[in-house]
């Protein structure tokens, strides 16, 4: 037995090799080869953007183009787009040597991801029975993107030590993990979660705590030096933060429903975010003796609400019930930086690089409590008869009492985080294996690992500085030891 862990020992402390020239190519072509079969086999044009179109329209008795799902949905479909591409990519951008990482493999696993999400939703949600096939629509491109969302959110846990090869490993399981609990949730559950409180950002921020947590490097102190930020890089990851901040509406409502919900999911979103910021820089400034600002807070905290409001965004929780969760998950969140975080690396041995489980994982959680609250409250005189319909069709129905139903969306909550715990611990695992190319304990943070990083600016010799710019300092440029032939 002491000779079989002693082997199990040295096989996962091999010598770390980061070469992936052979083993990263190959990822991305056969998996990308692998999605042009599957799409040939399964993937198909729904009625709205099939080239029938113009026979539905007579057929279903439609008057005009603009009738189609295509003109309602896109401008949330953009907005969603931006936030997985632009403000999850440039949030990850603080650390003072890992930008191009943050952005690029952001680029890389979102793309995948969204590819094999079309399937495994797919499979899940719209297989046609009669044929077989996947009928997409502009619908299902963003659910496409909520669900690489999760694997995003996940790779801000494991930001700056693995390898690219591992994050395209991460989104493999990610987004299969993601499909089954959302059809749980949402379809066996029947849980409300427009904004993917439950589904999205507490099984994304558990699922990426548990990876990191198997993957727990004791010698990561040896790559402190570039596990930090400097001025232009926090100001990079603030871009990150406003573009999420600015589109998280469109975030929570891209598919609520049409009418009162999408509208009323926009406005309880809307002002949660406002509410987080007020509350955020408060307690960042409370925290330093001479109320400096911290901008680790200011970046990811002032976001929390937008994260907790996702469950219940369509639902009657009022103006001022929004307030006070933004102003809640402010100050939680902000806490959680300031001593939760140095908790878990300290005591339970998770390096969140990104500090995910204060920004995604806790805010997620709470979000599908309240929401389990409000759906508690609901009535008809709240929602009136079709409004409780439209919402919880399981109460309108009769099936359910409203305290079934609050029931119920708690239960999808910790769904979502037993499936982000286990199924991160059984990933983590697999991660493990040194053959995915990860850098050593003393090479993590670093872009040259993995990129051709170009050369700093040369520095202008001092002689060429006092003739361009000092042209008042003609006696220190006599005394000076320096010329330009001897530059």
């Amino acid at each position: 037995m002491g000779n079989c862990c002693e082997s199990m020992g040295n096989f996962f402390g091999r010598q770390k090799n980061t070469n992936v020239r052979v083993s990263l190519p190959a990822v991305c072509f056969v998996w990308q080869i692998a999605m042009v079969v599957l799409f040939g086999v399964f993937i198909r044009y729904d009625d709205e953007s099939d080239a029938h179109w113009a026979e539905t329209k007579l057929h279903e008795n439609i008057t005009s183009d603009v009738e189609n799902d295509f003109y309602y949905r896109y401008p949330s479909f953009q907005d969603v787009h931006v936030m997985i591409f632009v403000g999850f990519g440039f949030l990850m951008t603080f650390l003072k040597r890992y930008s191009f990482s943050a952005v690029g493999f952001n680029f890389l696993i979102a793309a995948f991801g969204i590819q094999w999400a079309l399937l495994m939703q797919g499979w899940f949600h719209s297989l046609d029975p009669n044929t077989g096939t996947i009928k997409i629509g502009i619908e299902n491109l963003i659910n496409a993107d909520f669900c690489c969302a999760a694997s995003l959110i996940a790779y801000g846990a494991l930001l700056g030590k693995v390898s690219p090869v591992q994050l395209m490993v991460v989104t493999l399981f990610g987004v299969t993990l993601f499909a089954v609990e959302e059809y749980i949730i949402l379809d066996l559950l029947h849980c409300r979660d427009a904004g993917g409180s439950m589904v999205i950002h507490a099984f994304g921020g558990y699922y990426g705590l548990a990876i990191s947590w198997v993957l727990y490097r004791p010698n990561l102190h040896q790559s402190k030096r570039l596990n930090g930020s400097v001025y232009h890089s926090d100001l990079f990851a603030m871009i990150g933060t406003l573009f999420l901040w600015m589109f998280w509406p469109s975030f929570n409502s891209a598919i609520a429903n049409h009418g009162d919900g999408q509208h009323r999911a926009a406005i309880n979103t809307y002002i949660t975010l406002t509410s987080s910021v007020l509350t955020t820089v408060a307690i960042s400034s409370m925290s330093q003796k001479r109320g400096k600002l911290d901008m680790v807070h200011i970046q990811n905290a002032t976001l929390a609400g937008g994260v907790a409001m996702g469950a219940s965004a369509e639902l009657m929780i009022m103006p001022y019930g929004a307030l006070i969760v933004g102003f809640c998950c402010g100050i939680i969140s902000t806490f959680g930086y300031l001593y939760v975080t140095p908790f878990l690396e300290k005591y339970l041995k998770i390096q969140d690089t990104c500090g995910i489980h204060n920004l995604h994982a806790v805010p997620g959680m709470l979000g599908g409590f309240v929401a389990a609250i409000v759906s508690a409250s609901a009535s008809v005189s709240v929602y009136s008869k079709e409004g409780l319909n439209s919402i919880f069709e399981e109460v309108a129905s009769g099936k359910r009492s409203v305290n079934t139903q609050g029931g119920y969306q708690a239960a999808g909550t910790c769904v979502a985080i037993a499936f982000g715990l286990v199924g991160g611990a059984i990933v983590g695992f697999i991660l493990r294996f040194p053959i995915w190319g990860d850098p050593a304990d003393d090479n993590c943070f670093d872009d040259e690992v993995y990129w051709e990083v170009p050369e700093d600016e040369e520095t202008i010799p001092p002689v060429l500085e006092y003739n361009n710019h000092m042209i008042h300092k003609h006696q220190e440029i006599s005394e000076s030891n320096f010329s330009v032939e001897q530059t």
